[in-house]
């Protein structure tokens, strides 16, 4: 297995918005994305979807399944068929943290062994369900693990969910990130893959003063500090060097590399969001490295936004 394991999953958008990080009130879960909303990203030359989740969607508090929560995800594969696409289905939330600390109220999870048993089942009743879509889906265990204290731990955690998975998906594909909010920085901490269909997982908002500048929900940003691309330190060689060790360490053990999220806040100018995609794109291009951008619209970074329109055509060829 190499970094082109993952080559029908290259170039993917991600329906953040919809089914995490949300009211979660009905209205919005069956309007948000459609069915019209699939076929434009199929258009845009796309090849996958990805699909953050919260917990709450599918499993109450006390561990039992929703079954009826998962008509969302049902409608989203079956449009994705329809239109050509595969999905990740991402579990952005689960039962007892988040990567949203400013905003979620879940906690305990890497110290709690039943909350641990709790995202057990949970993947267990995923891979029940959509295990056998081998072909057009894969699963990724949980989104932006936060704190380096957290790995150990979360390694554990990996191998045991992935053996609970294999029990009903032995073929299904499963990414796995690392601490720092999936920073590639961190992929080097992950163990060596539990077999030949994992996938290492990073994500990629660098630099964040420039991708996030305005943001309003985290203090790491000066919400009045305004950056252009020229003034990033972007250059040909700098993602090379912001992935180099993730590159290093999927090839050192024959995993697949994927960026599961990327892209550029809605403050920045369209014209400078192009030169961060183009640059971006030239590395993921150059080593292979399958990626989902973020996000197809709304939550700040919307790629369907009418900000857009003017580069929309040259901005989706950097997908």
């Amino acid at each position: 297995m190499n970094t082109n394991t993952f080559s029908d999953f290259r170039k993917g958008v991600n329906l953040g918005g919809w089914l995490s990080q949300c009211s979660y009130a009905e209205e919005h879960l069956k309007t948000f994305i459609t069915e019209s909303d699939i076929k434009e990203i199929a258009s845009w030359g796309a090849d996958h979807v990805r699909i953050p989740f919260d917990y709450n969607i599918i499993q109450n508090r006390d561990g039992t399944i929703i079954g009826e929560g998962f008509s969302y995800l049902d409608n989203a594969i079956e449009w994705c068929k329809k239109y050509g696409l595969r999905t990740v289905l991402d579990l952005h939330k689960a039962m007892g943290y988040s990567f949203d600390t400013y905003s979620e109220n879940e906690s305990g999870f890497f110290t709690d062994e039943k909350l641990q048993e709790y995202f057990y089942i949970l993947w267990e009743e995923m891979a029940k369900r959509y295990g056998s879509l081998t072909d057009s889906a894969a699963f990724e265990l949980l989104n932006e693990v936060t704190l380096q204290d957290y790995c150990t731990t979360w390694n554990g955690v990996i191998r045991k969910c992935i053996e609970r998975i294999r029990r009903y998906a032995p073929d299904i594909r499963i990414l796995v990130g690392s601490y720092w909010n999936n920073s590639p920085d961190a992929v080097p901490d992950l163990d060596k893959p539990y077999d030949d269909k994992i996938v290492y997982n990073m994500h990629c908002y660098s630099p964040l003063k420039f991708t996030h500048q305005g943001a309003y929900w985290t203090d790491l940003i000066d919400p009045k500090e305004r950056i252009s691309f020229e003034e990033s330190g972007v250059d040909d060689t700098y993602f090379e060097e912001t992935f180099r060790k993730a590159i290093e360490k999927a090839e050192k053990e024959g995993a697949a590399l994927y960026c599961g999220e990327y892209g550029v806040i809605d403050v920045a100018t369209p014209e400078d969001t192009v030169k961060w995609y183009r640059a971006i794109h030239k590395t993921f291009e150059k080593y292979g490295i399958s990626r989902s951008a973020w996000s197809y619209k709304k939550m700040d970074f919307g790629l369907s936004d009418e900000r857009l329109a003017g580069v929309a055509k040259e901005l989706r060829e950097l997908l």
